[in-house]
């Protein structure tokens, strides 16, 4: 099951830079899902359409794109902007389906949570500084909107005292080293806790198309932040997973969640699918060769110089970018193996 859903957010993926390839006029010479021999194939038009061994990925080959062509619907010819759209057509579909999956997660509840403190718990040690009304802006420089944030900024945070950022009376107020409590969950690790419960939004029409909008955003946020995290050394590789390491935490989540009841499972199952399809999206969009958002750089350079980088030099940075590309998934999926027997 965690091979399929992981499939579709490919398809998506691809399916993006598919359909804004042809209404752009360009050539597809491919539409493929998975990698490595053909499995299934059949060719309607121009395009063949082809299911291949290995789900790992998938492609959209379009004419002109990695080679030399004179065809004058390659897609070398087609107008920069025109290219610019194509290439971040991909994330922008992937984000567009987290979007989708959001609304459909926050569409049967009767409520939301605000980001504005409604009561205190009785022991509350928060309450030494914080008031009830306060608007909480940040904690830790980390901004709150959602739910979402809230939880990843306790989730990341290596104290239970906090530096919080409140809007009280129409005024900014900033506190520092908030104490909270804490509990010590299954495994003796103590997990910080809110001692005081926000201020609830009731679902209506408004509210669920912002909420989902918000929450979309703050799940950007957190994958943008994430990987800031990993670079500078907060977050480990061991917290980093390639397909066979999503595959099998979306099985356990289903599973999880099944344990409960099949709708909870389904609804585990849509928050990871929606997670891994808006990270894929903005990982595409990273300014790395062989990425989308690589991809692009060249076609800004372009834009801005009036003429293309000569193409043997980007086809030499993006293979230079696929082979450590290809090594790094490597590495990652390794590493979900060996956590797979441990």
């Amino acid at each position: 099951m965690g091979v399929l859903f992981f499939e579709l957010i490919i398809f998506v993926h691809e399916g993006g830079h598919y359909l804004t390839a042809k209404l752009s006029g360009v050539k597809v010479n491919e539409f493929a899902l998975g990698m490595g021999p053909k499995l299934i194939k059949f060719k309607i038009g121009e395009t063949l359409y082809s299911l291949r061994l290995f789900p790992i990925g998938g492609f959209c080959s379009m004419e002109g794109e990695d080679d030399d062509s004179d065809d004058q619907r390659a897609f070398t010819n087609a107008s920069v902007w025109k290219r610019m759209i194509i290439v971040c057509a991909g994330a922008f579909m992937n984000v567009l389906l987290g979007f989708i999956i959001m609304l459909i997660l926050l569409f049967p509840q009767k409520y939301f949570a605000s980001n504005t403190i409604a009561v205190f718990s009785n022991d509350a040690k928060s309450s030494a500084q914080l008031m009830v009304g306060d608007e909480i802006k940040y904690i830790n420089g980390y901004r709150i909107d959602t739910s979402m944030d809230f939880n990843f900024a306790l989730s990341t945070s290596k104290s239970n005292k906090l530096d919080i950022t409140v809007k009280r009376d129409g005024k900014i107020h900033e506190y520092v080293n908030v104490e909270f409590p804490t509990i010590k969950n299954d495994n003796g690790e103590e997990i910080m806790m809110l001692d005081f419960k926000v201020e609830a939004l009731e679902n209506n029409f408004t509210t669920l198309i912002s909420q989902t909008f918000m929450q979309t955003v703050s799940t950007i946020r957190m994958i943008w932040k994430s990987l800031i995290g990993i670079v500078t050394g907060q977050f480990s590789l061991k917290e980093v997973s390639g397909p066979i390491g999503m595959t099998s935490a979306v099985s356990k989540v289903a599973a999880s969640g099944l344990e409960q009841s099949f709708i909870a499972g389904l609804e585990n199952l849509a928050f990871v699918m929606m997670i891994i399809s808006v990270n894929l999206g903005v990982v595409n969009l990273l300014p790395l060769p062989a990425l989308d958002g690589g991809r692009l750089i060249f076609l800004i350079i372009e834009a801005v110089r009036g003429k293309p980088v000569k193409h043997e030099h980007e086809a030499y940075v993006h293979a230079i970018g696929m082979v450590l590309l290809l090594l790094f998934m490597v590495v990652i999926s390794v590493k979900d193996i060996i956590q797979l027997f441990m």
